[in-house]
């Protein structure tokens, strides 16, 4: 279902794709409606919907978090996901995610701490210079 409706294929699904998802279902939704249920699950606060985030609606209809007249309460009735099943993919690609983000941080800080240690070098390297022809520069004044 998640796929079906992120036809920007970024792995979103963001208010309008949401939109039309809800009237596909036959549910239409104003807009303050669709931002209140993109909000309610919207862990990460970017104003749309992850995979994990759309699971998330599932979980929480099947423990009855979700208002009676909630959007999402809707979503979930008109919308059949076994979450025991899509969850197991949805946390490999979560924690797969989370890898990558934490790989590139690291190359990213490994990257930083070169630069320093490349300055770091440079400058003892100045100071030696100075030294040596400070030294010599004296030998001269004598």
């Amino acid at each position: 279902v998640f796929s079906r409706y992120d036809s920007g294929r970024d792995g979103y699904i963001d208010l309008m794709e949401l939109k039309l998802m809800m009237e596909k279902l036959g549910a239409p939704q104003t807009h303050l409606g669709l931002k209140n249920m993109i909000k309610e699950v919207d862990e990460d606060f970017d104003g749309k919907l992850s995979f994990r985030e759309f699971l998330l609606i599932f979980h929480k209809a099947a423990a009855g978090e979700l208002e009676e007249d909630s959007g999402l309460l809707t979503l979930a009735k008109l919308s059949e996901i076994d979450v025991s099943i899509e969850g197991v993919k949805g946390a490999k690609n979560f924690f797969e995610a989370k890898v990558q983000a934490l790989s590139s941080a690291s190359k990213f800080e490994a990257e930083i701490k070169a630069e320093q240690d490349e300055r770091k070098r440079e400058e003892e390297e100045r100071k030696h210079r100075r030294a040596a022809f400070r030294e010599l520069k004296s030998a001269f004044t004598q």
